[in-house]
């Protein structure tokens, strides 16, 4: 069977059969033989995804790379691959004419886009029908109908799909667009016409966040897609954001497939997916479906295409956007499906019929949840880049089989670009129901390891298992409003403070253990009689400044007996010294930890996805420390910093500006999207020391205040 069903399907120790059953019944049916050669234009984790479901089909691969990607993994896997320029998008992945060639050089019969880069340009499409070459997605018409957001929105009102309230139409100009948001009401959302992924959209609350906004994203826009036409709708408060998964063929079959939930999202742009979605009852399933298909079909639309809704507590639903594409969360769909999207769209691209069966398509089997790994700052959503020194994806470890899916396209060793969009993995989860599928994820987020890069694993493990994403009563405002001064990493109640101060100890004394078996020349921590058996410890956090007196008894069972500010608990702990996972159980609760570094006096540890500095001494020890001074802390507020390397896309002062606090003074570009830079207090302009189009490193330097501190007045 042409299917990902072994990869995707639960292993049948975990599955019961009545979904096995569904799963194999709902799988890819065999078709015939498709394309000899494919080139994939896109990069990292999507091209390495589009490779193994080519290889798993006979078909050979050919990758295109910019210079910065010549040994990434795409590059490694493919059977081929050509070079098409310098590492900036518009110099390389974004170049129609590049992509061509490399067709040509190859000899590649089709072409399969990803998403992101070209792979909604309709015009991109017409050049290679144009050149006799296959688009592995729809018609150059479809896309350009759908794909363009002012234009569908057209066509779904005309069909008689629920829109939201907005301007049908191209926005002229900045004054434009604040007259249209004046006319429709605050707030609006004020965002790109073409493409997708969250990048030139913004919300405005009023005029002059209106014009920020347009201004922003209008720049954003140009840099992602090649494509700056700009629209404002309505911003609908509190939604839901849910969509529907289409696939169609060339002979108009059409079906829909269960809805995902995207709820939560940071900057518009999705973090963590699910499907199907706790709101969505069957009748609600098939009428937003049904005007899916509906308006799929009113447009000719072929492959896998995926219509947006905002959704209202009361499940109203609202056309948002089309996209012409393979979604980045697809895989949580070909989860509960057993369908391998990637290869449905190959076999409609060769005209192939789709074979599927409407009711039992649209059937959820099971749960899946899919976290977008970003190489970010979980707090404030800064790009974070550099070499991955350490990096082990969870299903190398412990979990069981196909219940956990990793689609990354990185190994230890890679470089997370500046010029790239920070993702790292999509990591998925499977579970017969919603919570089994919701705990593996929070166990998988436990054994993923990422060192050399920051990354939002602590903000991904704190969402799963916050109680109001448990409840499944969220909403697209769900990050804002329980995080509404960004991430500062997890809350301990007691229960956690003492689990995470029993894991320290243990891990202390095995190193301990450890370090004097070495001393005496030992060959086993067994043999050794001067091991202690007992601990006395002071375990410290220093972020924090919470202590707590540990006593540490090791028992003959190979468990620990460990008092934590005078409870006592039983511990166990499964780990090999400076391994980087520690799993244990802390009287009865399952607990992991990952070992990251040692430190002078103790060693970094990450639990619950936060990283803590941890803090091991003899009692002694910690009294005399409480009479060391500490190192005075810079003070930052008369500098501006970079928050993360990109390049100076505007200086907005000069020196002798007058700012308030809050004054924009810049925007900084990394991974294609502009970061504003604002000033920490009120003050005069001391030094200029950046330019526009100058790179920058991340906390470097690019504006200086003097010391004095000036109120400005309107």
């Amino acid at each position: 069977m042409n299917s990902l069903f072994t990869l995707l399907r639960p292993s049948a120790a975990t599955a019961p059969a009545k979904h096995l059953r569904l799963r194999l019944m709902a799988t890819t049916p065999s078709y015939g033989k498709t394309f000899d050669k494919i080139l994939i234009a896109n990069r990292g984790e999507i091209a390495v995804r589009v490779i193994k479901t080519a290889k798993k089909m006979g078909i050979k691969t050919v990758a295109v790379y910019s210079d910065a990607d010549a040994n990434s993994l795409h590059v490694r896997l493919a059977d081929e691959a050509v070079n098409i320029g310098p590492a900036p998008t518009s110099q390389s992945y974004l170049v129609v004419d590049n992509i061509i060639n490399a067709v040509k050089k190859s000899g590649a019969q089709a072409v399969h886009p990803g998403y992101g880069f070209l792979s909604e340009n309709s015009h991109f499409v017409k050049r290679l029908d144009d050149e006799g070459v296959v688009f592995i997605g729809p018609s150059s018409d479809s896309m350009f109908k759908m794909g363009d957001k002012i234009e569908s929105k057209k066509i779904a009102k005309a069909a008689g799909v629920h829109t939201i309230p907005g301007f049908q139409g191209e926005v002229e100009g900045l004054e434009h667009a604040v007259k249209i948001a004046n006319d429709i009401g605050y707030p609006v959302m004020v965002k790109a016409s073409a493409g997708g992924g969250g990048k030139g959209m913004r919300i405005a609350y009023n005029d002059k966040e209106c014009r920020e906004a347009f201004r922003l994203s209008k720049q954003e826009a140009l840099s992602s897609f090649g494509d700056d036409r700009m629209l404002v709708e309505k911003f609908i408060e509190d939604p839901r954001h849910i969509e529907i998964q289409l696939i169609g063929d060339k002979h108009g079959n059409t079906f829909y497939l269960p809805e995902r939930e995207c709820s939560i999202q940071r900057r518009n742009q999705k973090v963590i997916e699910e499907a199907p979605s706790v709101h969505i009852d069957l009748a609600t399933r098939k009428a937003m479906g049904e005007q899916a298909v509906s308006l799929a079909k009113n447009v000719g639309y072929f492959s896998a295409g995926t219509c947006e809704f905002l959704v209202d507590p009361k499940r109203n639903f609202y056309f948002l956007e089309m996209n012409t594409r393979l979604q980045v969360e697809h895989p949580i769909t070909e989860y509960i499906t057993g369908l391998d999207l990637v290869e449905l769209m190959i076999r409609v691209a060769a005209g192939q019929k789709l074979n599927l069966n409407q009711e039992e398509a649209a059937k959820p089997k099971g749960w899946a949840f899919e976290s977008r790994v970003y190489a970010e700052d979980p707090e404030k959503y800064l790009p974070s880049i550099g070499r991955l020194t350490k990096y082990i994806e969870p299903k190398a470890l412990t979990i069981s089989g196909h219940d956990v899916r990793c689609d990354s396209g990185i190994v230890e060793g890679s470089e997370i670009s500046i010029y790239y969009d920070p993702m790292i993995c999509k990591l998925c989860t499977y579970g017969e129901t919603r919570e089994v599928a919701r705990h593996r994820m929070e166990s998988a987020l436990d054994r993923y390891v990422i060192k050399g890069v920051t990354h939002n694993i602590p903000l991904l493990r704190d969402v799963i298992s916050h109680p109001r994403f448990v409840s499944g009563k969220i909403s697209t405002n769900f990050l804002p409003h329980e995080y509404p001064q960004g991430f500062k990493g997890a809350a301990l109640d007691d229960k956690k403070k003492t689990e995470l101060f029993a894991m320290a100890a243990v891990v202390h004394a095995k190193r301990d253990a450890r370090n004097k078996t070495w001393v005496q020349g030992g060959g086993s921590l067994a043999t050794s009689a001067d091991i202690p058996s007992r601990w006395e410890l002071n375990v410290t956090l220093p972020k924090t400044g919470e202590s707590e007196h540990v006593l540490l008894l090791a028992e003959k069972d190979g468990s620990w007996k460990v008092s934590v500010g005078g409870k006592t608990v039983s511990t166990t702990i499964d780990w090999d010294v400076d391994a980087p996972i520690a799993s244990g159980r802390v009287d009865g609760e399952d607990v992991v930890v990952q070992y990251l570094d040692p430190l002078p006096v103790g060693f970094r540890l990450q639990y619950l996805g936060t990283k803590f500095d941890v803090t091991v001494q003899s009692p002694r020890q910690h009294e005399l420390s409480k009479h060391m001074k500490e190192k005075p802390k810079l003070d930052l507020t008369s500098v501006i910093l970079s928050p993360m390397p990109g390049t100076v896309v505007s200086v907005a002062v000069k020196e002798g500006d007058v700012v308030a606090e809050g004054a924009e003074m810049g925007v900084v570009e990394a991974m294609k999207m502009q970061n504003v830079i604002r000033s920490p207090r009120a003050g005069k302009v001391g030094k200029v020391l950046v330019k526009a189009g100058q790179s920058v490193a991340g906390d470097e330097i690019m504006i200086e205040l003097e010391k004095e501190v000036v109120i400005k007045k309107d």
